[in-house]
């Protein structure tokens, strides 16, 4: 015959059934510092036709992967994003203003004439203002740029602007191996649980054996990430000192196990 340790409490309210086993919940968290930076750059060409526009920004995008080389910077580390070409169009210039009457010399003794630079009658040069002409062809490409060394991430935004490439948003700091973060605070988690259902069972004089039912949630935060380095990523010289928060992961395990 199956124990039943069913009471009623001082509430009213009935308490749950402990005769099949015990629900337990560990908790672990694992504080782990930014290894890697990632951040955004746009590199922007023009030229009179669209392939020579392109070519030219392949072209500044090698030169600027040469340039991150030393700072190591592999060129797998360079991921375009996206890239565009648009065709430039720019308003037809009105006709210029007649020039005044300019005087001419002949020489010292035949006297002083004027000559006119206006048009004849009815030969006025009409100028529509909405018209437009082509332009030339911009491509605009956009490229991610990993960090691999978190603490280098100024001087490679330095390298990158000095070698015309624009800086997009912020510089975005994270850990080079989540997998592994998670998966330690996932198994301290489990451990933590395990502890708390043997500390139970004990107290409550049965044994308990393996878990029949797991859920896991883990929830990770930015820690005291510097606000201003996002906003304004360029303004720190090379080899500015990372003030990035640790990354905080949390996890929770619930398990249940049976009693033996």
């Amino acid at each position: 015959m199956r124990e039943n340790l069913q009471t009623n409490s001082p509430t009213g309210l009935r308490t749950h059934s402990v005769s099949d086993g015990i629900t337990v919940t560990g908790e672990a968290m694992r504080r782990v510092s930014p290894e890697a930076a990632d951040f955004l750059i746009e590199i922007t060409t023009s030229a009179p036709s669209a392939a020579q526009s392109m070519r030219e920004n392949q072209a500044r995008t090698q030169q600027i992967a040469h340039a991150l080389a030393p700072l190591s910077v592999q060129p797998a580390d360079l991921q375009s994003i996206s890239l565009h070409v648009y065709n430039l169009y720019s308003p037809y210039l009105p006709a210029p203003a007649p020039m005044p009457m300019l005087p001419q010399f002949a020489g010292p003794h035949s006297g002083v004439g004027f000559v006119s630079t206006t048009q004849g009658p009815g030969q006025e040069l009409q100028h529509n203002p909405y018209e437009m002409q082509f332009g030339a062809y911009q491509s605009k490409n956009i490229v991610r740029v990993t960090v691999r060394d978190a603490n280098r991430a100024g001087e490679v935004v330095d390298t990158a602007a000095k070698n015309g490439a624009v800086i997009l948003g912020g510089v975005c700091m994270r850990v080079s191996d989540e997998s592994s973060a998670r998966k330690t605070v996932l198994e301290a988690a489990a451990k933590d649980a395990r502890t708390k259902a043997e500390a139970l069972a004990n107290a409550a004089g049965k044994p308990i054996g393996e878990p029949v039912a797991i859920t896991e949630e883990i929830v990770v935060s930015n820690g005291t990430y510097m606000a201003l380095r996002a906003a304004l990523p360029f303004a720190f010289g090379a080899g500015t000192q990372q003030t990035a928060g640790e990354f905080e992961y949390y996890a929770r395990v619930s398990a249940r196990f049976n009693f033996q």
